[in-house]
């Protein structure tokens, strides 16, 4: 690492450790922030868009049916990051035991992984639990178990230096601080999540990027990172369900995420970072807004038009399931709705005559059938450019992690 990159202590400063290695020791989190004009009205514009999409996720008649393409798509665009290559549609076919290759699921089970990571997140948060280094290391535990990094301690804060970008701890181009001083950072870090004197958007820009400079796991600190977002969001009572990702913004933008989070440690200035991270909060607000807006009219279309032709309740429950599942076999969908297997596959037949479902195997047997109406409501809106990883910045150990 070369310390005189860094121009500015305000951040932190850089030091050679007892173990003769560079490494940046971070400044305590500022409590007070003079915000640049730009970032005054971006903050109004970002703080809007996401109390107009709080006023649209209130009005979801099922939330619980309609926050699961939401999460989806985040667990893949937050894995994408990190270098998984698995989309929706495999993802989805992961859920339903249907991926032909062992690739695919070995990287399906990291993106599922997300999912059990964000749940049990919002399910301990809906009891009280704080957002905490506890929750973190809960979360991180469920994030890598039974999966490629789980060999990197999951659940457990690294007892070893990590960096960012080379080969080695000598050509590194960051390196987080080492283990005491590590913790002691975390510390700071915690207690700056339980306060509430920073503007809620403000105070999340800052504490997504201490976390990243602090890196506190061998693997899965971005992916901890960008949860850590919703969380607050459900937590401060700003949204009433996790609606807001920015994975789709910072993957778009990955160089330029990578890019600002180094800058202001070497500069000192935070203002780039929050001024972009203002801007993803805006643009993802409005699209969810848009995306939730579509879903609840669909629902409330599919719903009315099956029952005004008289179809049966096992029908209307597979319709409303397929928002939070839009693809399914019989097997699945009996387990979804608690019917008979006979029973599972009239209703999917149902809803195959009237072009909601889609046979996809052409198969005589374990057949899969995708919603596609629903599908291109949720996901055909989304366009991520693809965008290769600065080999210089990519967050990592030895190898790159999340």
């Amino acid at each position: 690492m070369r310390p005189d990159a860094f121009t500015s202590t305000e951040r932190g400063r850089v030091r050679k450790t007892t173990d003769g290695y560079w490494a940046f020791h971070p400044a305590e989190v500022p409590r007070r922030v003079s915000l640049s004009h730009e970032v005054v009205k971006l903050l109004d514009e970002a703080t809007g868009a996401v109390h107009r999409l709080g006023g649209a996720g209130r009005l979801i008649p099922n939330p619980h049916l309609l926050i699961g393409p939401h999460l989806r798509l985040e667990a893949v665009l937050s894995s994408r990051i990190e270098g998984t290559k698995t989309d929706v549609d495999q993802l989805l076919l992961f859920e339903a035991g249907q991926l032909p290759t062992s690739d695919d699921s070995d990287d399906a089970s990291e993106v599922a992984n997300y999912i059990v990571a964000m749940e049990h997140g919002l399910a301990r948060v809906h009891d009280g639990f704080p957002i905490s280094v506890r929750l973190f290391r809960e979360m991180h535990e469920r994030l890598l178990q039974g999966v490629r990094g789980q060999h990197r301690r999951p659940g457990e804060l690294r007892a070893s230096p990590v960096w960012i970008g080379g080969a080695t701890l000598d050509d590194a181009v960051f390196v987080p601080p080492p283990p005491f001083e590590m913790q002691q950072a975390l510390g700071d870090l915690e207690m700056f999540l339980h306060e509430t004197d920073l503007p809620l958007l403000v105070q999340l820009a800052i504490a997504h990027y201490q976390f990243e400079v602090i890196h506190p796991f061998l693997d899965g600190n971005g992916r901890i990172g960008r949860l850590m977002i919703p969380l607050m969001l459900v937590l401060r009572d700003a949204l009433p369900q996790p609606l807001l990702y920015l994975s789709a913004y910072f993957e778009q933008y990955r160089s330029e995420y990578y890019d600002h989070l180094l800058r202001t440690s070497q500069s000192g200035d935070l203002m780039p970072w929050i001024a972009f991270f203002l801007r993803g909060v805006r643009r993802q607000a409005r699209d969810s807004e848009d995306r939730t807006v579509r879903l609840v009219e669909l629902q409330h279309r599919l719903r009315n038009e099956l029952l005004d032709e008289g179809r049966p309740n096992s029908v209307i429950r597979l319709a409303e399931q397929l928002f939070a599942i839009p693809v399914v076999t019989a097997a699945r969908v009996e387990s979804m709705t608690g019917v008979s297997r006979p029973t599972a596959q009239a209703a999917i037949d149902a809803l195959v005559e009237r072009g909601d479902l889609t046979e996809t195997t052409h198969r005589a047997r374990n057949r899969v059938y995708r919603a596609p109406g629903i599908f291109e409501a949720v996901y055909g809106a989304i366009h991520v450019e693809e965008s290769a990883i600065d080999p210089q910045l990519t967050l990592g150990f030895d190898d790159p992690t999340g």
